[in-house]
């Protein structure tokens, strides 16, 4: 099974553009169960806190799919602090759960995650992330 972090910023675009590249791999491949989304208590903190925001009122948030999305994914706990900053310091838990559990990271936001900062982590864009999982194709 393929093991991937999703970046707060994948599940807000997959939710506010629905046939966006975010949103096939949430909807395609995510909730299809073809991949297995990662998360830990922190980043389901995150997600949630996230898409309850004012500013994404207006496009029916949260997503209705969110939850079922939380409730079937790999749940670890919250991995040691990532001694490695990038950014943003709100990004280094992503960073230590795809490192604790073997998974990659997608995020929209690849300049948050510079090389200094992955150590050995794989960080792939959605559009590189949706490439390659059309490349190797559904198990």
């Amino acid at each position: 099974m393929r093991l991937v972090v999703l970046d707060t910023n994948v599940i807000v675009s997959a939710a506010i553009k629905p046939g966006s590249i975010p949103a096939k791999i949430v909807m395609d491949w995510a909730l299809d169960g073809h991949i297995q989304v990662v998360t830990s208590p922190w980043v389901i903190g995150e997600y949630r806190e996230v898409v309850q925001r004012a500013k994404f009122r207006r496009y029916g948030f949260p997503p209705q799919w969110m939850e079922y999305l939380v409730e079937e994914s790999l749940h670890l706990p919250d991995p040691p602090p990532w001694p490695y900053q990038g950014q943003d310091p709100k990004d280094a838990p992503f960073l230590a759960l795809a490192h604790a559990s073997g998974a990659w990271l997608v995020t929209g936001n690849l300049k948050h995650f510079p090389e200094i900062a992955r150590k050995g982590v794989i960080v792939r864009s959605p559009s590189d992330y949706l490439a390659h999982l059309v490349e190797t194709g559904k198990p």
